[in-house]
């Protein structure tokens, strides 16, 4: 972990529970569970302290063996967003201290992007959260709704996010659209920084219409009047592990790191 002018906690959150794949973050990945990599990468960034947070105790136990700084956490939390308020809490943050989520299912993710997305936050104080987005450049992805969009003011603020196709080209979307004529289309990177002061509040906020109908928790803090700012991400994130296929996928990407180092 490096200095950096904007010092920062990275927190990782890992629960065992997962409909898809139970006990996710303990998968083997090149000899080691999933998380430790995850935790690696965020060690690797300018992050001050890097926290694993976790509601069982194999994944705590497998975490202290690293060296990990762990923070053990209810079992109950619907979001990583109330999980990593009760890290906040615990650990007695400041209100200004920023705090990067880095899931624990991205065991390939750059540390650049950790770095970025604190930097984005600092750099707008009157800004809640940041995160991070990047070009979409083919169609399927656009009208897939796995995929989450995100449209953005002047000024890189959030204006909505949704797992539809948004913009919409009212001209161009009955035929073939050419979507590099423009950056207007972007996909939404899960990785958020927050003001320790916005996750204690965010406890509280009711569950905002918006965020039932799309599935989206961000929509409850746009919703509530908070503003996100959006980067354009400097590197390439490879997507996360949510499946077998995209377990498969990120061992095959590790092997072929490992071959080459």
């Amino acid at each position: 972990m490096g200095d950096t002018s904007t010092p920062f906690i990275a927190v990782v959150p890992a629960r065992f529970g997962s409909s898809r794949l139970p006990g996710k973050p303990l998968l083997d990945i090149a000899g080691e569970p999933m998380v430790a990599h995850v935790w690696r990468r965020a060690c690797q960034s300018q992050a001050s302290r890097v926290v694993v947070a976790t509601d069982d105790d194999r994944i705590r136990d497998a975490m202290l063996s690293y060296g990990a700084d762990v923070v053990m956490t209810r079992d109950d939390h619907p979001s990583g967003t109330d999980r990593l308020a009760e890290v906040v809490e615990q650990l007695g943050l400041d209100d200004e201290t920023l705090v990067v989520n880095v899931q624990g299912d991205e065991p390939l993710i750059p540390p650049v992007l950790i770095d970025q997305v604190a930097h984005r936050l600092a750099d707008d104080p009157d800004a809640a959260m940041a995160t991070l987005a990047e070009p979409i450049t083919d169609v399927d992805t656009l009208f897939n709704p796995n995929v989450v969009k995100v449209v953005r003011s002047l000024q890189g603020r959030a204006l909505y996010f949704s797992r539809a196709p948004i913009p919409w080209d009212r001209e161009h979307f009955t035929r073939q659209p050419n979507l590099l004529e423009t950056d207007a289309w972007l996909r939404h990177i899960g990785i958020y920084a927050y003001r320790a002061s916005f996750l204690a509040a965010y406890q509280d906020l009711p569950t905002s219409t918006l965020e039932q109908l799309e599935q989206l928790e961000q929509l409850r803090a746009l919703q509530h009047g908070y503003a996100i700012q959006v980067a354009l991400a400097s590197a390439v994130n490879p997507a996360g592990v949510d499946t077998q296929e995209d377990l498969a996928r990120v061992r095959a990407l590790l092997a072929v790191e490992e071959g080459r180092s």
